[in-house]
């Protein structure tokens, strides 16, 4: 048997979505942007809305994303993807509209744009990647950074008394009325990528029935900026991040989620 018969799509288990472009993804080895971009791509493909969508990106590593999405993209000055977003929805109701932002964006200089956004309950959808730093820029303590975690500009680690505490965004915009699903996920395995891939479908479909604004954070490692390698990186995310961060369903139908059911969602 030659392998043009056995390279037959009814024999394919797996492909790479054709909404990716070519270009060899620059994101250091272990980061999650790759996967998330590619999860975001295979549901914008499965759903058939490649012509009707425009993602938004700003400043960090989220920029890179225009080189590895094909789709129309839209740069954002730093901490403004939600006010461009919304701008555009606006105007353009019709196409499904997403931010791509890290902590550092959405958290720190975005944070009035990210609030309002969703408190006005916008129709768009925000994927909030929340590694703890400041990633492309060298490392640096974001409002995200834990209770006495190093970065390059607290060697220490974070001191509460001096730098105050981390924001938890998603809890914060889940008690807004304009956010209609709110979400927290991981893309480190893959049970995880199945549920964050679920997440941005659901996102999408939200915005496809006008709901509201649907909130899909990705709590990712950052092997570089945390200067440890790729499975280090991991394991320190499920031992530290995930405990401050815990993973699951928040909001639902603009509805608060119990611990409890979020606990059962999360489950493979």
């Amino acid at each position: 048997m030659e392998l043009k018969d056995i390279i037959k799509e009814k024999n394919l288990v797996y492909r790479k979505t054709p909404l990716m472009t070519d270009n060899i993804l620059s994101y250091c080895p272990g980061c999650g942007h790759g996967t998330t971009h590619r999860i975001i791509m295979e549901v914008i493909e499965e759903m058939d809305i490649q012509s009707r969508v425009v993602g938004i990106a700003p400043v960090g590593c989220s920029v890179l994303a225009y080189d590895f999405m094909d789709i129309d993209m839209i740069q954002a000055p730093h901490g403004r993807a939600p006010a461009v977003a919304t701008g555009l929805k606006r105007v353009m109701p019709d196409k499904f509209i997403f931010t791509y932002q890290g902590d550092g964006d959405l958290a720190a200089i975005g944070t009035s744009e990210t609030i309002h956004a969703c408190n006005r309950g916008e129709n768009i959808t925000i994927v909030f990647i929340n590694n703890g730093i400041y990633g492309m820029t060298g490392g640096q303590m974001a409002p995200t950074t834990l209770p006495g975690m190093v970065s390059s500009t607290s060697p220490y680690g974070r001191d509460v008394k001096m730098m105050g505490n981390p924001i938890k965004m998603t809890e914060l915009v889940a008690e807004l009325p304009g956010t209609i699903y709110v979400t927290r996920q991981a893309v480190h395995t893959p049970g995880a990528v199945r549920r964050a891939k679920k997440a941005i479908r659901k996102a999408f479909e939200n915005q496809k029935l006008d709901k509201g604004l649907s909130f899909v954070e990705i709590v990712s490692s950052c092997n570089s900026g945390w200067k440890m390698t790729p499975v280090q990186a991991n394991k320190w995310m499920e031992e530290n991040m995930f405990p401050f961060y815990p993973l699951g369903d928040i909001k639902i139908d603009g509805e608060m989620v119990s611990k409890k059911e979020s606990q059962k969602i999360t489950q493979p």
